[in-house]
Formats: C-alpha cells, structure tokens, sequence
C-alpha cells in the first residue's frame, strides 16, 4: 500500500480528510490516530489477505476464499476503513458513496 501521501497525490482527499476520491466514489482513509507501527502492521496483513484472496480464487477453495476475505475485512476495520467510524463529531460515513450521497 502507498503512503498515504502518496496516495492523496493521486487521488483527491475531501477537504476533513475522512475519505480519498476514486472515479467519483469515496473511500473512507485509515484512521490518522494509528500509530506509524500499528499502521504498516495492519497494512502488511490486509496485503496478505488479498493475496490469500487470489490463491483461493486460483484454487476454486471456496472455504478458504471466504477465510481470506474475512481477513481483508479484519484488517480493513482494524484500519479504520471500514466499520465504526474514527472520527467522533457525529457526522454520517458516506464510504463508498457515489453521486447522490443524500440518500444515506
């Protein structure tokens, strides 16, 4: 995974800094309070659940397809993408949200 300033010169950042911009969707960031360690850590294991992820899919394992994704999800919240937000002022996750976001 690039650093995230990598990232934010590739992609647009929306302005709170919550999500990075892909072909118009929003993609909620990492949380910014993790810590540099913790963050590569958790970055290291989602990269290794997307590669079990593709030998499970190469190998028709469908157990272990599911196993792998469940790991990709795990490291995914550990990082703040995905399940409770990281921010605490009560705003609405629009992660994933594309065009019309009023509808969440």
């Amino acid at each position: 995974m690039q650093p995230l300033a990598a990232i934010d010169s590739v992609h647009p950042t929306t302005p709170d800094g919550r999500y990075f911009v892909v072909k118009g969707q929003l993609w909620r960031c990492s949380n910014p309070s993790l810590s540099e360690e913790v963050r590569q850590r958790l970055v290291n294991e989602l990269m290794a659940a997307r590669r079990e992820v593709k030998a499970a899919k190469a190998s028709a394992d469908s157990d272990a397809l599911k196993a792998a994704r469940a790991g990709v999800h795990q490291a995914k919240v550990a990082l703040g993408e995905r399940g409770d937000v990281w921010w605490t002022d009560g705003a609405r996750d629009f992660n994933r949200c594309n065009g019309d976001c009023q509808k969440f």
